[in-house]
């Protein structure tokens, strides 16, 4: 990612549909063309400021023509890398997803990082996968829980939501600059992954989630490095991860409810995980951390 901050060349104008607009435009809901270019569209003062605090790498801001910048929009303007452009006000607010008579102060295309599994190979990790998700409110829900509970990453596996769709960028409030996101094509890649890991040194046990699981999640240990794989919304665990997991872990729960929404469920093990990690690192034992 792109580090160094600063104006690039001078500020273009556009005022129409023209063919600059039409790509940013097809950002917003064409899949494939957005990770042909391998750019998305960032919308909202958060996930701007986190993408720039990151150090992401932008190929472009934009703001309106004629505006009185805030000091946030123009600190901004003034530091974040990429080109340029001022934007008639109601195609910024059409890029923004907003009504045509409040476009916003700024937006931002970034570009993405690679898929790359080394990416996640960090101290202390704790990776959640979560395959094929179909809502991107999902997914950015869970980034943000991944980012809130201390998980060092995300995969997202197989044919799922795209987690550079601006719903799941802006359900992710700015998370998904925070939280390395990577994107496999199937369970094989990651199991590989993990072996290599497991190869060099690095213990991992992989966990996944289901109603059905026969290990309570309060008597799990993840301290240690740890892959903890969320099912699909509807289907739960694909065969590949069921058959590859150490272990399934289920939540306690009381009342009508047999399930969780994936996420929700998602959250609720990343935040045992921060509790015994916390607990861990003050020098409590696993059988204190569980009595607890």
């Amino acid at each position: 990612m792109q580090q160094d901050g600063g104006v690039t060349g001078r500020v273009q104008r556009i005022g129409s549909r023209n063919a600059t607009f039409q790509q940013w435009q097809a950002l917003l809901d064409n899949r494939t063309k957005r990770h042909r270019s391998a750019q998305f569209v960032v919308q909202g003062v958060r996930p701007i400021s986190i993408a720039l605090q990151q150090g992401w790498d932008f190929a472009a801001l934009l703001r309106p023509t004629g505006a009185r910048p805030s000091d946030w929009a123009d600190q901004v303007w003034r530091d974040a890398p990429g080109d340029r452009y001022e934007l008639a006000p109601d195609l910024l607010a059409e890029l923004a997803e907003r009504d045509s008579d409040e476009p916003p102060e700024l937006v931002a295309i970034v570009r993405m990082p690679p898929d790359d599994l080394d990416r996640l190979a960090v101290p202390d990790p704790l990776i959640t996968v979560f395959d094929r998700p179909t809502q991107p409110g999902n997914l950015g829900t869970l980034l943000r829980s991944i980012d809130a509970f201390g998980g060092t990453g995300l995969v997202v596996s197989g044919h799922a939501a795209d987690p550079y769709d601006p719903r799941t960028v802006r359900a992710s409030t700015g998370s998904i600059f925070a939280v390395p996101t990577v994107r496999v094509s199937a369970a094989a890649e990651v199991l590989d992954w993990v072996a290599a890991q497991r190869d060099s040194g690095t213990a991992y046990t992989i966990y996944g989630t289901d109603e059905g699981g026969e290990s309570d999640l309060r008597k799990v240990d993840l301290t240690g490095p740890t892959v903890l794989v969320i099912g699909n919304e509807t289907r739960g665990l694909s065969r590949a991860w069921r058959d590859a997991v150490d272990g399934v872990v289920s939540i306690p729960m009381v009342g009508t409810a047999s399930s969780l929404n994936a996420a929700t469920a998602g959250s609720i093990v990343l935040h045992e995980a921060l509790r015994q990690r916390s607990q861990s690192s003050d020098g409590i034992g696993a059988n204190d951390k569980l009595a607890r």
